[in-house]
């Protein structure tokens, strides 16, 4: 694939990848619901972990990160042409593709998750680096105050500044600020709700 076609269908592929429902798929196999019928009514690990339990939310994890993964990695091995530089700006953008996929899932009336596992996942493939420097913080927000939500937005907004650090460093790229930057803008916005619940203090915890 080269040039704006081969760019336009990867960016349409990526999409496509991130709206592949696997929390409906899981929430089947594992106890027969539907997880928008329940909790949250996202199709995320969290709601998968409170309705129905830590193996299929595990699960659900790691395919929901596989997602962001796959779209960034199919550019990678199928685009092969354009300006310097484009690769970059496509991968990218086929990650952010990929979280607006799993937010706004066209095969399920465009519900669907918070985004975070597959923007995880696009940053995974994109800087490696984000994620290992991330991971602890979201762990260490997580274990202190046993709310998801707070972890997720915190280093999706944290995110956005790391690797611009790394892109003034030289270790990572424009194109990878832009897909962090925005990336988080949807994942932000997809946790509007537990953030009003946040300051309501009526969310959730972990084990609630």
């Amino acid at each position: 694939m080269s040039g704006f076609p081969g760019a336009a269908a990867l960016l349409v592929l990526g999409y496509v990848i991130g709206a592949i429902p696997f929390g409906i798929l899981i929430g089947r196999a594992a106890g027969g619901v539907d997880l928008r019928q329940h909790g949250s009514g996202r199709i995320g690990a969290t709601n998968a972990l409170r309705t129905v339990g830590l193996p299929a939310a595990v699960v659900v994890f790691v395919l929901d990160i596989g997602k962001g993964v796959a779209a960034v990695l199919a550019v990678r091995w199928l685009y092969q042409a354009g300006p310097a530089g484009s690769p970059d700006w496509v991968a990218a953008g086929a990650g952010l593709a990929a979280v607006v996929g799993h937010v706004r899932s066209i095969f399920i009336g465009f519900s669907g998750g918070r985004g975070v596992a597959t923007f995880t996942g696009g940053m995974l493939a994109l800087a490696p680096l984000v994620v290992a420097i991330l991971a602890p913080v979201f762990a260490v927000i997580v274990w202190r105050w046993r709310f998801v939500s707070l972890s997720s937005v915190s280093v999706a907004l944290l995110a956005p500044l790391l690797t611009a650090v790394l892109a003034f460093a030289g270790q990572s790229s424009v194109a990878v600020v832009a897909f962090a930057v925005a990336s988080a803008a949807v994942v932000v916005g997809a946790h509007a709700d537990n953030i009003a619940r946040l300051r309501a203090g009526s969310e959730r915890r972990i084990g609630q």
